[in-house]
């Protein structure tokens, strides 16, 4: 009981850091890349100080509910977007031998499952706020949902029937350098299917400033405007996890995975989160069909030819 209590608190610890420092890095590598002076300021030396300062920024500002509103359901939306990702890095292995909070035989349909409800904050936000924009993009939401979950689940089920087993540990365990060539299908389709569930850019439709103004978040503001935030920076955090221990043999490095496991998955989720940062900068925002095209034309053939190729490797390694 003693040891469950302190896996719980490092993970919160862990949760209240990691989406910290890859929004910190979001700032950097954007300033870097498109030669934006703001974020380099806050602080003095290379604008240290501008997570601080966004953080003041947002308690200052008022805390306002819409009059029209259902006041319970907007309040609610920030935690449903933040906690289900919380409750998915329970699941997660960082490295070898139980460092893992709840090492479920099913831990990868519990992580799916859980990492789909954060996507319902968004459209609650949307449907609660009385706005026609904050319904548009709900309804976005919901729509990139739909088409996205299932080429992200078509292509961890590869893994899954790859590894044989569901637990995420398992197939960390079940990995071998081998699978990067023949998953990288699945692998590929899997993050972006994450990245469009995320809709982080160019899969950002559903909060696209220019033409709906600011999507299921257009009225909120302050703190709860802060947990959408933070909701984003999660699951960039949660998505890069899942795709190194499916994809990327989690814990396995080039030497000493019993010591340093929990440091190769740690740089691991960094690289993927960077690989993230840098879609942001580099692509435009889709539009609405070429999202969806995207997601049928493209994703969904290409998970079912990765989850045929893994099932004839299978039956051809038997």
């Amino acid at each position: 009981m003693l040891e469950l209590v302190v896996k719980l608190v490092l993970l919160a610890a862990a949760f209240a850091v990691l989406p910290l420092l890859v929004g910190q890095t979001e700032h950097k590598v954007m300033a870097h890349m498109q030669a934006r002076l703001g974020p380099m300021y806050a602080g003095a030396f290379h604008g240290w100080a501008q997570l601080v300062a966004d953080g003041v920024k947002f308690v200052q500002k008022e805390d306002v509910v819409p009059r029209a509103a259902d006041r319970r359901i907007f309040k609610l939306a920030p935690a449903v977007a933040l906690v289900p990702y919380l409750i998915v890095l329970v699941v997660v292995p960082i490295g070898p031998d139980g460092q893992v909070v709840l090492d479920l035989g099913v831990g990868l349909f519990f992580a799916l499952a859980v990492m789909g409800v954060g996507v319902i904050g968004a459209i609650m936000a949307g449907w609660a706020s009385a706005n026609k924009y904050a319904l548009l993009g709900g309804m976005r939401v919901a729509a990139q949902l739909m088409s996205y979950e299932l080429p992200m689940v078509l292509a961890a089920a590869s893994a899954a029937m790859a590894a044989g087993t569901l637990s995420l540990t398992g197939i960390v365990e079940e990995w071998r350098w081998w699978w990067l060539p023949w998953q990288a299908i699945g692998a590929v389709v899997f993050f972006v299917a994450g990245l469009a569930e995320l809709r982080r850019p160019p899969f950002d439709m559903p909060v696209a400033d220019s033409e709906i103004v600011f999507g299921p978040y257009t009225e909120y503001g302050g703190l709860r405007f802060a947990l959408f935030l933070l909701a984003e920076y999660a699951g960039i955090v949660v998505l890069s996890a899942l795709t190194t221990v499916l994809f990327l043999g989690g814990w396995k490095g080039p030497f000493l995975e019993t010591e340093l496991g929990w440091l190769w998955t740690l740089l691991k989720v960094f690289a993927l989160s960077f690989v993230v940062i840098w879609l942001r900068v580099s692509y435009p925002r889709l539009r609405e069909d070429q999202l969806q095209r995207l997601a049928w034309a493209w994703l969904v053939p290409l998970s079912l030819l990765q989850l045929a190729l893994t099932g004839v490797v299978k039956v051809a390694m038997a």
